[in-house]
Formats: C-alpha cells, sequence, structure tokens
C-alpha cells in the first residue's frame, strides 16, 4: 500500500485532484469517491481513458493498469493527503463556521485579506468532508493566508474537519436554529459549532468574536487570543446607520474607516461587515483597502442579493433558511419602506421534530406586519393551517407570479436549498 509521503510526490508531480469525470482535465488525479447512489470505483478506468494520470480506487478494477492505485478507503486517503498538503504551509488559516452568514463572511473576508495577500479560499459551497479537502489541495505555494469555510449538520464534524484544516484563527458568527435534527437542538449547535473554539483552545489559536452575543462570550473563554468585534465594548465597533436599499455601516471604534456602504440588503449582515474588518485591520490590510474591498464585494450567489426586475424590486436570499435566518429576513423586509411588499417563503428543511412548531412561529412572526399578499411554498408549510396562499412546489407558485403580473413591488424570496426557490425568477 503506498504510503502518503510516496502519494504526495505524485500530488506533487499531478497537483490538480478531481472527484467527478465530467469535470476531470487532463493529467488530473482521480478519486473514485463512494455514496449512497455512486460509486466512483466503476469510473475509474473511464477517468484513465480520459487523461486522468491516475485514478485512486478502493475496489479492484477489472482491467487495471499501473496509472490506477487501490488504497484502503478513497476519501480517507483524499483527507490524509489533503492534511500532508496542508502541513507543509507556515501560513495563517482562518476557519469559519456558524448557522447563518458563512458564506458571506467569508467572501467579504477573502475579498479584504486578497487586497494584501495571496489569499486562498473556499470556492462556493465546498465546506464539507469532500469540499474542504479539495480546497485545501487547492492551495498553491504563492499562499499568504487561506480562509476554509466548514459547515455541519452534526457534531463531531468540525472536530473532524480541524483535524486537517489545522487553523490558527477561527470565526463562529453564530449558533442558531440550524440542522436541528442531526445537532439534537439548538444546545447541540452551540456544542458542534464549538468544536472549531475547542481546536483552537487547546492548540493556542486566535478567535474573532461578535462580542454582542453572550453565548460566543461564554463559549470562546480560554482562548489565548480574542479579537472583539460588536456594536459596543469591543475592539472594533459598528452600528447600521442605513439599510435601505442597501445596509450601510458606521464604524466607531478599531478604524479611521467612517461608513462602509455595502451592496447587501438586510442589517443582519453587520456582524458579517464587522468581523470582516476586524479581520482585516488584525492582519494589517490598510484601513482604504479594507474599506474598498467591502463596497465593491457584491453578491451573486442568492445571498442578500437586490435584484430589480422592470419596476419590481426582488431581495433573493435564496440559497438556504432556517428558523433564525428567516425570522431576520422577514424583520428585515418588514421595516423596509414600500407600499406593496410581497413574502414569497419555501419551507425550512432538516429540522427534526420542532419543525412543525418553528414554521408556526414564521406564521406568528408574518401575521405581525402588513403584507400585499404572503405566498408559501412545500415542506411543513403544507402542514399548518393558514389563510396565506400555498403551493407545493417553487414551480407552481411561479405560474402565480406569472399570471399576476405584478408591478412596482417589492419581493422577499426565501427558503431551504431544497426548495429552489430561486426558480420563481427564471
Amino acid at each position: 500500500m503506498i504510503s502518503i509521503e510516496d502519494f504526495y510526490k505524485i500530488f506533487k508531480d499531478h497537483p490538480s485532484v478531481q472527484t467527478d469525470t465530467r469535470l476531470l482535465k487532463e493529467g488530473d488525479i482521480f478519486f473514485a469517491l463512494k455514496g449512497n447512489n455512486f460509486d466512483g470505483n466503476l469510473f475509474a478506468k473511464q477517468a484513465i481513458d480520459k487523461g486522468a494520470a491516475y485514478s485512486i480506487v478502493d475496489e479492484p478494477v477489472h482491467e487495471a493498469s499501473g496509472k490506477i492505485i487501490q488504497v484502503d478507503d478513497v476519501l480517507t486517503t483524499l483527507q490524509q493527503l489533503a492534511k500532508h498538503h496542508r502541513l507543509q504551509f507556515n501560513i495563517p488559516f482562518l476557519a469559519i463556521t456558524g448557522s447563518n452568514g458563512k458564506t458571506t463572511t467569508k467572501e467579504i473576508i477573502h475579498a479584504v485579506l486578497s487586497a494584501s495577500y495571496k489569499t486562498y479560499t473556499t470556492q462556493g459551497n465546498l465546506n464539507n468532508h469532500i469540499g474542504i479537502p479539495l480546497t485545501l489541495l487547492k492551495i498553491k505555494s504563492d499562499a499568504q493566508i487561506a480562509v476554509i469555510e466548514m459547515g455541519a449538520n452534526h457534531q463531531k464534524e468540525i472536530e473532524g474537519y480541524c483535524k486537517y484544516v489545522l487553523p490558527t484563527h477561527g470565526i463562529i458568527t453564530n449558533a442558531g436554529k440550524a440542522h436541528l435534527e442531526g445537532f439534537g437542538g439548538v444546545e447541540g449547535v452551540k456544542k458542534g459549532k464549538g468544536e472549531l473554539y475547542d481546536y483552537l483552545r487547546a492548540n493556542n489559536g486566535t478567535s474573532f468574536v461578535m462580542w454582542d452575543y453572550d453565548y460566543l462570550r461564554s463559549m470562546s473563554l480560554g482562548i489565548s487570543e480574542i479579537i472583539k468585534y460588536g456594536t459596543a465594548d469591543a475592539d472594533v465597533t459598528g452600528h447600521v446607520s442605513k439599510s435601505e436599499p442597501f445596509l450601510e455601516v458606521e464604524m466607531t471604534k478599531g478604524t479611521a474607516i467612517k461608513k462602509i456602504a455595502t451592496r447587501l440588503v438586510g442589517d443582519y449582515n453587520l456582524p458579517n461587515i464587522l468581523s470582516a474588518v476586524a479581520v482585516g485591520k488584525y492582519f494589517n490590510v490598510p484601513d482604504e483597502k479594507i474599506k474598498s474591498s467591502i463596497e465593491d464585494y457584491s453578491p451573486a450567489n442568492s445571498r442578500s442579493q437586490l435584484i430589480e426586475k422592470g419596476s419590481n424590486k426582488i431581495i433573493l436570499d435564496a440559497y438556504n433558511a432556517n428558523p433564525s435566518s428567516m425570522k431576520a429576513a422577514i424583520e428585515n423586509f418588514a421595516r423596509l419602506h414600500a407600499d406593496k411588499k410581497i413574502l414569497m417563503l419555501g419551507a425550512m428543511a432538516e429540522l427534526g421534530e420542532e419543525s412543525m412548531d418553528e414554521h408556526k412561529s414564521i406564521l406568528e412572526l408574518i401575521k405581525k406586519y402588513p403584507w400585499q399578499d404572503v405566498i408559501l411554498v412545500g415542506g411543513d408549510f403544507l402542514q399548518v393551517p393558514s389563510s396565506y396562499r400555498i403551493f407545493r412546489t417553487s414551480a407552481e407558485a411561479k405560474e402565480w407570479l406569472q399570471k399576476e403580473n405584478l408591478q412596482d413591488t417589492y419581493f422577499l424570496i426565501k427558503g431551504s436549498r431544497s426548495m429552489q426557490m430561486e426558480k420563481l425568477l427564471e
């Protein structure tokens, strides 16, 4: 069986890794991963025929050639290779996790750090047990800082990622009502996300902590270096000065920046902005570069996007949804000054036994405000009695929307990934 050290020599000659033969380029190393509905081992030979330098398998392959390397477990080998690659770097590795806002936070921080450093980061949403190793293996020798996003839906997951990311710095954006089914309630979420703090605490790491959140204060106790950001009583402080149509932040401490005019919708993005300023200041990015990097960042991933279609304005925040982010989005939308406002909400997933109660709570929140119309789509919204329009799928909701031919209307479109609420705009 080949050692990781020998494997790494092969990787140095062929430093591009792929797990999908459809995306394979000549010279790539193909890792034949297995899942519930696929077995990459079946494509190992095809990968070689398409130009892969090697195929890594964990089952005997018919017509095996010298280019097919069998290991005990392909996924474990991928993660071990990623760790070995990580160990070649003596640079800051900033890990980001949390229930809400981690991708936006990662994107803004990457923009800020890239203004002064060669910075590598997670592409898109590659933040799981496969995506994180692939992200690490894309980091080249010119790297000065790496920003790694970590998603999780059960305990011990973040702990596992830390074993090969080996973060030197970390951020937990928040710990809210997300993936309650896997984590076993909100306390389980805190415990699971807190595994990042546990690693930093045990390895003399640095954490950037949203000091407004009492639970993050207590969770971060004992970490050797804590940089605080928030609205008061922190190293870097600021507050919302304007939220329509885009969020503007007035900085009050820790920087010479006076105002940051973002292209993000929603005052719930304030902590994401403050964390980026705190990280930028810590790594000595000049104030003017911090400001311009944040102001130039424009979301294009169905997160806090403002889209104009004719006379209509649409807040598209449909990449994901949980009770915490749904509540924040609805309350922010309620504060917007507009005559005609329509909510279009897809159901929330992975909430387990608490799902019905959480959907009822969202309906109770909606009732507090006046709306032109409310459209609910799929999941447990179908099970909860309400006086609002309910559709089984986003396709059905789209049909209704097209027939209405609405003008001069503000929309909030939000829902869990499985609801595919962005299809309303296609």
